[in-house]
């Protein structure tokens, strides 16, 4: 097969994977334009309002404990599909919702949704892709979430700016009206239904994971796989060394605490808290607010945020150009350093009292820049690459949810720490927070490019024991 085809096959095959995080990124803002809607219809009481925006938290943390075992156990194809079934329920669930608990009940499930998406997405990813271009097909995944936060941005704005229109004429009969005009709320659901029935479909085209096939003692199956994405001249090669280093695999999911691959887990879990700690969730959930705080009007605020979501996918396609070429540990110093510096300048700019609204779009827009090429994708390449094949599924599930349940403290405390401390401290504290990672990325985190996953596999095997210290070098090389 030519590489044309079989680049544009394993392309396919990503793309489609890559969607789990799509509705990562669309539904961490669909809520930010739903909220004072849903409130003033249904009457919340503060605890239905604060469940309302946290449901679907909860549900992804309860979906991501469940997936990484699932995902071990059933392959990473069938998890995909059941994560985007759920997905298109919720959807639909929550646009023709009757009332507040069945419309929490919808957020809830859509939130067990993400959580197995995020988890098998990047996982089905790195399992599928070739080595030497496996670092830039698990970043489409935090691509994907930029693009899902960006349009639900767009998505947002315009369904509202259109119900204003449609009230303002009168015209609010039938469905159309109920849900664009008179509840457009409702649309903004709909809107993440349409390609919620998209990922279902495309999930039925997708093969299973090669790798998972292997352990699972389907080797023809695998070697079909591998020749369509990697060409026949390396599939029986491939093929040989994931049947090898499985068959010497004896990983229990206990052995993630011991040795080298409690190294592993450290660092896995480390990133994920460090990227949360950055304070992204809040610049993207709060983000208009911070801005009216800093002067800006409404309108010229969510213009501002807008611009904003367009910085955040912009980089990430930066990176997906660069994983592959830089690396992963001078991309995440290169970042974080960034990171610290916007997160300090922002801090100052509020201490100050310097009241120049375009100078925090700047400001913010460097920090999402940062974040982008570094941070955001770089915690899931990594994850993804680190883990013996037999246990992956669970060891990712933990560094998952870490990331869930940072994201959750971090919007349910944040409303509070800004009645009683000033917005610029909480900035600067998110700088601090960030200096260990430079230490952490130069001495603890081991260059993963171009390594095979079982050569990586390999590196920890040999770190477990006697060889401790042993550099992680390529076969190839």
């Amino acid at each position: 097969m030519d590489n044309s085809k079989t680049s544009g096959y394993l392309w396919f095959i990503c793309l489609v994977s890559a969607l789990g995080g799509f509705f990562f990124g669309f539904d961490l803002i669909v809520i930010s334009g739903t909220i004072s809607l849903v409130k003033a219809q249904f009457g919340f009481l503060p605890w239905q309002e604060g469940f309302f925006v946290s449901s679907a938290v909860v549900g992804a943390i309860a979906g991501t404990a469940l997936a990484g075992k699932l995902s071990d156990k059933y392959g990473r194809k069938k998890n995909l599909f059941l994560a985007a079934l759920i997905l298109f329920i919720s959807a639909m669930g929550c646009t023709f919702a009757s009332d507040a608990n069945s419309l929490i009940f919808y957020r809830l499930i859509g939130g067990f949704g993400v959580g197995i998406a995020t988890l098998v997405s990047p996982l089905y990813i790195s399992e599928i892709s070739p080595s030497n271009v496996r670092g830039r097909m698990v970043t489409l995944f935090q691509f994907a979430i930029t693009v899902g936060i960006m349009i639900s941005l767009f998505s947002n704005a315009a369904i509202k700016n259109f119900s204003d229109a449609m009230i303002a004429s009168g015209e609010l009969e039938g469905m159309f009206g109920w849900l664009f005009g008179s509840e457009p709320w409702r649309g903004m659901f709909l809107a993440e239904g349409i390609p919620g029935l998209f990922f279902v479909l495309m999930c039925l085209l997708i093969p299973e994971s090669p790798r998972w096939l292997i352990s699972n003692n389907r080797e023809q199956e695998a070697k079909s796989i591998i020749t369509k994405v990697a060409g026949e001249k390396r599939a029986a090669s491939q093929v040989k060394e994931i049947k090898e280093v499985i068959s010497e695999e004896t990983s229990k999911f206990s052995d993630l605490f011991k040795g080298g691959y409690k190294t592993a887990l450290v660092i896995a879990v480390a990133l994920s808290i460090f990227s949360e700690m950055s304070g992204i969730t809040v610049v993207f959930f709060y983000g208009p607010t911070i801005l009216e705080k800093a002067g800006l009007s409404l309108g010229d605020s969510l213009g501002g945020f807008a611009i904003i979501g367009i910085v955040n996918v912009v980089f990430t396609v930066i990176a997906l150009w660069l994983m592959d070429i830089a690396g992963r540990k001078k991309l995440l110093l290169v970042g974080t350093v960034g990171v610290i510096i916007a997160h300090t300048a922002i801090g100052l700019l509020f201490l100050n009292n310097y009241d120049s609204g375009m100078a925090l779009v700047f400001l913010m827009c460097a920090f999402v820049a940062f974040f982008a090429f570094s941070m955001g994708p770089i915690k899931f390449v990594i994850m993804n690459e680190i883990f013996p094949t037999k246990v992956r599924g669970r060891a990712v599930a933990i560094a998952t949810i870490t990331i869930w349940v940072c994201q959750a403290l971090l919007n349910q405390f944040f409303p509070m720490l800004r009645e009683v401390i000033p917005v610029g401290t909480i900035f600067i504290f998110f700088a601090v927070i960030l200096l260990p990672q430079i230490y952490f990325v130069l001495k603890v985190m081991p260059e993963t490019k171009g390594m095979s996953l079982e050569e990586i596999e390999q590196y920890w095997k040999a770190n477990s024991n006697e060889n401790k210290g042993t550099e992680l070098k390529s076969a190839k090389a």
